[in-house]
């Protein structure tokens, strides 16, 4: 499949194709369909041999344009599936690892690697640029792209985020910039991100330990329960 890594083409896809057994968190996002722009969200730790719910579920919105398979941990055959691309305006589907955290404050009620926002650092949306989907600060690197998205911005958007690695390390063109981030509102769509309201990031931001490995699910609900034996996932 043109533009996947080429990790699939030396290793079988029933040899990657389960969640790590060393992580212990997860965040299961599922919508009822591929074009459906808001959500579910659900944790779970890990408790002995299996997956327990954590809390209640909340709500959250995605891309405007729905969902599309991306890049993440476990490879998929798309087939007639919609696949991830770049400013497409829909929310990856897969398995990600989270990277930083970041926001408007100096610090921040998490575990996670957190970078404070300044007013010069972008995330690089070029797929031509050598820090494509990187967060940058412009006063600390050679800047060779022409578009990039600002993290300080003039809305409570990005007041508290985390970095979803989807489409890392990136291959050109299939998707840059996704996060976590506050939304609108219950029912305006993002480009491409996955946003809630702000005291259930707060609440991810507090509960996420990257010493249990957290992971975010994400896809159709359709898709979920296809693949929820074979990836040791747990039952929504």
């Amino acid at each position: 499949m043109k533009g996947w890594p080429l990790l699939m083409l030396f290793f079988p896809l029933a040899a990657l194709a389960q969640v790590p057994d060393t992580s212990d968190q997860l965040i299961v996002v599922t919508t009822k369909n591929w074009t459906d722009t808001q959500g579910t969200a659900q944790r779970y730790e890990r408790q002995g041999g299996s997956f327990k719910k954590y809390q209640a579920p909340f709500a959250v919105v995605i891309g405007k344009n729905g969902m599309a398979w991306g890049q993440g941990l476990v490879p998929v055959e798309p087939g007639a599936d919609p696949v991830k691309r770049e400013g497409d305006g829909k929310a990856p589907a897969g398995v990600f690892k989270l990277g930083t955290a970041f926001g408007y404050d100096s610090r921040a009620e998490t575990k996670m690697p957190y970078l404070a926002a300044s007013p010069t650092v972008e995330c690089v949306d070029d797929s031509t640029s050598s820090h494509y989907n990187t967060l940058v600060d412009t006063t600390t690197v050679q800047k060779d792209w022409s578009s990039a998205e600002q993290m300080r911005r003039n809305d409570d958007l990005y007041r508290k985020g985390i970095f979803i690695q989807h489409n890392t390390p990136a291959t050109a063109t299939a998707g840059s910039c996704i996060f976590f981030h506050i939304w609108r509102n219950p029912t305006s769509p993002t480009l491409g991100c996955t946003a809630m309201d702000p005291a259930s990031l707060s609440g991810l931001l507090t509960w996420l330990d990257p010493q249990q490995a957290p992971l975010l699910v994400q896809m159709p609900e359709a898709q979920y329960e296809h693949y929820r034996q074979q990836w040791h996932l747990p039952a929504r």
